[in-house]
């Protein structure tokens, strides 16, 4: 139904599936490149996949819906370090560990330290950059959708705030935006989807 209502490209479905069999035989990314990759095939693939339902001129903005799922999965992933290291994942990449010189074992011992501060710092940095070119989308979204875009994306990336003011304890709790949060957010996101 969907397929025939929609002028909907076939290639992100098989994108998302090839996503769903990295997760199954996961290692650990060893690039950054390897890591944003991943982030295509599990997030960015849905933004495409989303995006003939939310804009007519869809074919014109395929970089930046690319890049906001890019930027919720890292988001999911810098949210979920510790949880992932409970079940044997570490999806941060090792030359990111190495560069800001962060172990297996500070994660094992579960301590935020300097070190795990700037890994994460880093990768936060790229998905907030990520987000910002996201919304660059906006004019083209159609109007009735840009709303639900708009939320979508200041929902998931108040979590690096989140983050930030309960210090960083990604690595024994699992964070998370208040309802009351959102709620103040709603006329910001109203009123940034009316200006686009």
């Amino acid at each position: 139904m969907v397929f025939q209502n929609y002028d909907m490209p076939i290639q992100p479905f098989f994108d998302m599936l090839e996503g769903q069999k990295q997760d199954e035989t996961f290692t650990q990314p060893e690039t950054q490149a390897e890591l944003i990759d991943y982030c295509y095939y599990v997030a960015g693939s849905v933004g495409l996949m989303l995006l003939p339902i939310l804009s007519k001129n869809w074919r014109k903005i395929t970089a930046q819906a690319k890049k906001m799922g890019e930027a919720m999965q890292l988001t999911n992933i810098l949210r979920d370090i510790g949880e992932d290291f409970d079940n044997n994942r570490i999806y941060l990449p090792q030359e990111v560990l190495t560069k800001f010189g962060v172990s297996k074992r500070m994660l094992q011992q579960k301590k935020v330290t300097d070190e795990f501060i700037a890994a994460w710092e880093f990768e936060a940095h790229i998905a907030e950059k990520s987000y910002q070119n996201g919304l660059t989308m906006l004019p083209l979204i159609d109007q009735e959708a840009r709303k639900a875009v708009v939320a979508a994306s200041f929902f998931y990336r108040e979590l690096l705030p989140v983050i930030r003011k309960k210090n960083y304890a990604v690595l024994t709790t699992r964070q998370k935006v208040s309802r009351q949060r959102k709620l103040t957010l709603l006329p910001e996101i109203a009123r940034i989807a009316a200006e686009a």
